[in-house]
């Protein structure tokens, strides 16, 4: 009995439905691990800025009356790049307390 070389369509069919299943499987957990990364980077955020309101205090006494131009774009405190929240969001400061929350910066 001779035997042809290759692969029946059956064959390809089983291959494409476990593709297809791996797929289904796989891509809810990436998707949730996309979120849950960029959460945790804007919570790092977060707490980096907090740092240099206490740092801006520090040097001049007084609290940053803009977050936006005394701490964020000030070369002083942010040399490299200017944290940005990787949903899009603009981080504000609550000028009571003088900090940004992350309760305050929703997602």
């Amino acid at each position: 009995m001779r035997w042809k070389k290759g692969f029946s369509l059956a064959e390809h069919a089983i291959e494409v439905l476990a593709i297809g299943a791996l797929a289904l499987i796989i891509t809810p957990i990436i998707i949730i691990g996309s979120t849950s990364a960029k959460v945790n980077v804007c919570k790092a955020n977060i707490d980096s800025i907090n740092k240099q309101i206490e740092l801006y205090y520090l040097n001049t006494d007084t609290w940053p009356s803009n977050l936006e131009d005394d701490i964020l774009e000030n070369t002083d405190y942010y040399p490299d790049a200017t944290p940005e929240c990787p949903f899009g969001e603009k981080y504000k400061m609550d000028k009571d307390t003088h900090r940004v929350k992350i309760d305050k910066h929703n997602h």
